[in-house]
């Protein structure tokens, strides 16, 4: 049992989500597996390779900075290719996260739209 947690923590997060996905098939064996990340990712089993791999990416990087930077960044990014704050927070609104990080991702893009405004007003004076 020590071997295979430690294995599954050499993964990281990808390895637990690896696991979870697993548990959630019924199956056993290389069936579960298969089924598994089949099912995590969109072109069957190497998409559910690349969405680990991406899962990884991202708890790395939300490790190192942490969410509320990660977070700005990418509003910035979107912002920067031409997305509205509107359609952002509509598109909050539908994802399936609790009330409370809802809440804090709308907060975050207000304060990035207040910040984007006042840049504007300063450089149209």
């Amino acid at each position: 049992m020590d071997k295979i947690v430690s294995k599954i923590a050499a993964l990281g997060v990808p390895g637990l989500v690896l696991m979870v996905a697993i548990s959630a098939t019924g199956l056993a064996g290389g069936a579960a597996l298969t089924a598994a990340l089949a099912a995590l990712g969109p072109g069957g089993m190497i998409g559910g390779i690349a969405t680990l791999g991406a899962i990884g990416l991202i708890s790395e990087a939300i490790a190192e900075y942490g969410f509320d930077a990660i977070f700005s960044a990418v509003v910035k990014e979107l912002y920067k290719r031409g997305e509205s704050k509107e359609s952002l927070l509509e598109k909050i609104n539908k994802y399936p996260v609790s009330k409370n990080l809802k809440i804090k991702l709308k907060e975050n893009i207000n304060k990035i739209d207040e910040k984007k405004e006042k840049r504007n007003v300063e450089s149209n004076q």
